[in-house]
């Protein structure tokens, strides 16, 4: 029995065991087999590496508070973050890796780096 590469149809020669005629046909099958879920998780890491660099240079010294406006006008999202920590009284920062937030009064955030 003779068989057919799984991408492309094209008689296979070798190893009894081989699935794909060449290293490209077998890139390309698992390429698109795995496309849905590796544009999911492409956006999502953009978004966090965003989020990360905006957190980074509006706190370069590890620890400020900035208006909730300044962090929208250049683009963070606030849905997307790495971790939550809630301290002892209660307090809910959200972690973009080792950059974090917390919600303050008048639409300000606090902005730590943790060390």
């Amino acid at each position: 029995m003779e068989k057919t590469c799984a991408e492309c149809g094209e008689k296979i020669r070798g190893r009894t065991d081989k699935k794909f005629c060449s290293d490209y046909c077998r890139n390309s099958f698992h390429n698109k087999a795995n496309k849905a879920s590796s544009n999911l998780i492409r956006n999502t890491n953009n978004l966090l590496r965003k989020n990360y660099r905006i957190l980074e240079e509006l706190n370069p010294d590890g620890k400020t508070s900035v208006p909730k406006s300044k962090l929208l006008a250049k683009g963070f999202s606030f849905e997307y973050f790495t971790s939550l920590y809630t301290t002892k009284t209660g307090n809910q920062y959200h972690f973009v890796y080792d950059q974090g937030y917390l919600k303050l009064d008048n639409d300000f955030y606090a902005l730590v780096r943790r060390s």
